[in-house]
C-alpha cells in the first residue's frame, strides 16, 4: 500500500475516533437498564435535591433496634416489622458480619453472606448464615478473578425468588447501579434495607433514592462520622446509613413528628472522633 493510502486511511480513522467520542461524552445518563435519568445535572443541585428526598419520616408502628456491632458495622431495623422474612442478605461483609448473625438468630432465617473482597468466612454462633464469594452488580460478571451478580439472580439461585426478605448492604458504592437495575417486584419482597450510600453528586444517586421511595419510607439516617465534610454541603457527610421500610408494612406518624437521632441506637461510626449528625 502506498504512502498516500496510509495517510488517507489515517486521516479517516481520526475523524471516526473524533466522532465517536465526541457522541459518548454528550451521550445523556442512563440507567444501567438504559432509562433515561431526568432531573438536576449541577453536583451542587443534586446534593441539594438529594439532600431533601433522603429526610426521614416519622413511623408510628416502628420500634428501632441496633443491629450489628457498636458502631461501625450496626445498623438499624424496625425490630417489630421483620416478621415476614423469610431470609436474610448482608452485602459488604470484610470478615464480620454480626449483623447478619443477629438479624438469623432473631428470626431464626438463613442470611447470605456476600463479599468477593475478602473471603474470610464470619463465624455466627447460634445462628445460620451462608457466606458467598462473590459481589453485587448491576449485571453478572467476572472481574480481575472477582465475581459479581445481580441481586435479583441472587435471590433466585438461594431459593429466594418470591419470599420477603430483609437487607443490609455496604458495598463502597456498588449500592447505586445495583439498586437501580433491581426490578420492581423485587424490591417490592424487600422488607427493609438497611443501607450505607457513598456520594451524593451524581443524578443517578438521586434517581436510585426515588426509585427506592416509590416502595420505601425512609425512617432513618445516620452520618457516617468516619467521612464528614464541608464540600457536600448540604450533606455533613459522604456516607450516610439509611434505613428503608416497606410502605406495605409501615405507618406514617398522624402527627407528623420530626423524625431525629435516636440516643442510644444511633452510635458514632468511628469513636472519640468528631461527629456530624444533622440534628
Amino acid at each position: 500500500m502506498s504512502s498516500r493510502s496510509l495517510l488517507f486511511l489515517a486521516i479517516v480513522a481520526l475523524v471516526v475516533s473524533a466522532a465517536t467520542a465526541a457522541a459518548f461524552r454528550y451521550r445523556p445518563q442512563a440507567s444501567p437498564s438504559g432509562t433515561h435519568i431526568s432531573g438536576p445535572r449541577d453536583p451542587r443541585d443534586v446534593r441539594r435535591v438529594l439532600f431533601s428526598v433522603i429526610q426521614p419520616v416519622t413511623l408510628a408502628n416502628c420500634t428501632l433496634e441496633r443491629f450489628g456491632e457498636a458502631h461501625d458495622g450496626g445498623y438499624l431495623l424496625c425490630s417489630n416489622l421483620l416478621g415476614a422474612a423469610k431470609s436474610g442478605y448482608s452485602y459488604g461483609i470484610s470478615g464480620y458480619d454480626k449483623w447478619g448473625c443477629d438479624v438469623s438468630r432473631k428470626l431464626n432465617v438463613v442470611v447470605h453472606q456476600y463479599d468477593c473482597f475478602n473471603l474470610t468466612r464470619p463465624v455466627c454462633d447460634g445462628g445460620q448464615t451462608v457466606f458467598h464469594e462473590e459481589c453485587v452488580g448491576d449485571t453478572p460478571k467476572l472481574e480481575e478473578g472477582r465475581l459479581f451478580d445481580t441481586i435479583e439472580r441472587q435471590l433466585i439461585q438461594n431459593g429466594d425468588k418470591d419470599r420477603h426478605v430483609v437487607m443490609k448492604m455496604d458495598v463502597e458504592g456498588a449500592e447505586w447501579d445495583s439498586l437501580m437495575q433491581t426490578p420492581d417486584e423485587v424490591l417490592s419482597r424487600i422488607e427493609q434495607l438497611s443501607i450505607e450510600m457513598h456520594g451524593t453528586d451524581y443524578p443517578r444517586y438521586l434517581a436510585t433514592v426515588k426509585k427506592l421511595k416509590r416502595f420505601f419510607y425512609v425512617a432513618n439516617v445516620h452520618y457516617n462520622n468516619f467521612s464528614c465534610s464541608p464540600d457536600v454541603a448540604p450533606f455533613p457527610a459522604w456516607a450516610y446509613e439509611v434505613l428503608f421500610v416497606n410502605k406495605r408494612i409501615a405507618v406514617l406518624d398522624r402527627a407528623r413528628r420530626p423524625a431525629g437521632l435516636v440516643t442510644g441506637l444511633d452510635a458514632p461510626n468511628k469513636v472519640g472522633h468528631v461527629d456530624c449528625q444533622v440534628r
